[in-house]
């Protein structure tokens, strides 16, 4: 074998992983953002639970994912402003 086939080989292979990680990386935030979602829909629906009365949307279930226990309790003070 000729090195410079050798050397177009392995530059292909890294070109490739390269793709893959910049491919992969849009699909791990958009997952993020997916199941923080699902588990601020589920925090806020146990508060609607004890009668708070929140509408579940999709922003406020991103807010209450992202920024946890305080993001519930900034949505519920606002609810009831």
């Amino acid at each position: 074998m000729e090195a410079s086939f050798v050397v177009a080989f392995a530059v292909g292979i890294m070109v490739l992983c390269l793709i893959g990680k910049v491919v992969s990386l849009p699909m791990k935030v958009l997952w993020k953002l997916i199941s923080n979602s699902v588990v601020g829909a589920v925090m806020l629906w146990v508060v609607n639970l004890f009668g708070a009365n929140i509408d579940i949307t999709f922003v406020k279930a991103l807010i209450a994912g992202v920024f946890g226990i305080p993001g519930v309790l900034g949505i519920t003070i606002y609810q009831f402003l």
